[in-house]
């Protein structure tokens, strides 16, 4: 095929971690792609070093947390290289929080202006699309923190936890169509957002591991999968864990960092 017969994804949140991940996974199996983040010269600059050509590679500048802005870069995608045969809205923030503090009730809604209405906003220019074509794949990327929540982590687990049920609504919606709606729930992976952690973190994935499982669970269509799949059977015993014992479990751990001043949408 020629580039421009290559099958296309659109990645938000591509600048680094998992979304650069997936970005180079994706590459390496041919396909053109189509990456999005508020850190357009960084993107450039590693699909430059990729020897990723315009053919390859279009870098959409966008804040998921400006609904305008990631439907703006949706549309700009589709103009200029047509409907993606993959969509995944990986770009997210993780932020510790304390709900006594008035300050942390603006970083809880910026988390979810991230982690949820963007992750919907960049669904929503394919959606139709899609529909219509009768094929495609929405990539929504929640977390295991979606199980259960953890002490200073209510903004995030919140988040994740309608990133999971937002994406079975959708899935319900688009039955049918030959749209897929496939839900990825990693467990700790090796990231900027992640080493700022101050707790263990078992199974630990590099991104790369989890970007090859992760496109191998896309391409298979799958509709919910932890990875690796160690860390689902650990959040399944935890979900059926009585809630006193949970709690007991969780006396002393320690808390994601808090930050005062929200974060800019994804990397």
């Amino acid at each position: 095929m020629t580039s421009s017969q290559n099958p296309l994804v659109f990645i938000t949140g591509a600048s680094s971690g998992i979304g650069q991940a997936l970005a180079a996974r994706y590459a390496q199996a041919g396909y053109r792609l189509a990456l999005v983040a508020r850190r357009t010269a960084e993107m450039q600059t590693w699909a430059d070093a990729q020897g990723l050509g315009a053919d390859r590679c279009a870098v959409y500048g966008a804040d998921v947390a400006d609904i305008d802005s990631i439907v703006a870069a949706g549309q700009a995608c589709i103009a200029a290289q047509g409907v993606p045969d993959v969509v995944i809205a990986n770009a997210g923030v993780s932020i510790g929080m304390d709900t006594a503090e008035r300050e942390d009730l603006d970083v809880m809604a910026r988390t979810l202006a991230i982690n949820n209405t963007g992750l919907a906003a960049t669904f929503h220019p394919f959606v139709s699309a899609m529909r219509e074509r009768g094929s495609g794949a929405l990539v929504g990327i929640a977390s295991v923190a979606a199980i259960r929540g953890l002490p200073g982590h209510g903004a995030y687990c919140a988040s994740k936890a309608a990133v999971v049920a937002y994406c079975e609504s959708l899935r319900g919606e688009l039955r049918g169509s030959g749209v897929a709606v496939v839900t990825l729930l990693p467990g700790y992976v090796d990231t900027p957002l992640t080493r700022k952690n101050r707790y263990s973190m078992p199974f630990l994935l590099s991104a790369e591991a989890f970007a090859a499982r992760a496109f191998d669970a896309i391409r298979s269509q799958t509709s919910y999968r932890v990875i690796p799949w160690q860390m689902g059977v650990v959040v399944k015993l935890l979900r059926v864990l009585p809630n006193a014992w949970f709690d007991r479990l969780l006396v002393g751990r320690a808390r994601k960092p808090r930050q005062s001043t929200p974060p800019p949408a994804g990397h």
